[in-house]
């Protein structure tokens, strides 16, 4: 049950991070698009590559959260 429980703050915290991390995408989308209609493309390719870095990051977080309740599945069913 200690695993059980600990999982699920593991997974919550997780799923805030990635939140905060889709909400920093959006803000770079926000400013790229902006940077865009202002006529400054230079930082439209630094706001890019920090975009991908941050969808890796996600990815990797995802992969993590799946990995995580899949274990506590497989757990649990051996405990009952």
């Amino acid at each position: 049950m200690e695993t059980r429980r600990q999982a699920v703050t593991l997974f919550t915290s997780v799923s805030l991070l990635i939140g905060i991390i889709v909400i920093i995408q959006l803000w770079l989308v926000a400013a790229a698009l902006d940077a865009l209609l202002g006529g400054q493309t230079a930082v439209l390719v630094p706001a890019a590559i920090a975009s991908a870095v941050l969808l890796v990051i996600n990815a990797g977080l995802l992969r993590l959260i799946v990995r995580l309740d899949s274990r506590v599945r497989r757990r649990t069913e051996n405990d009952e």
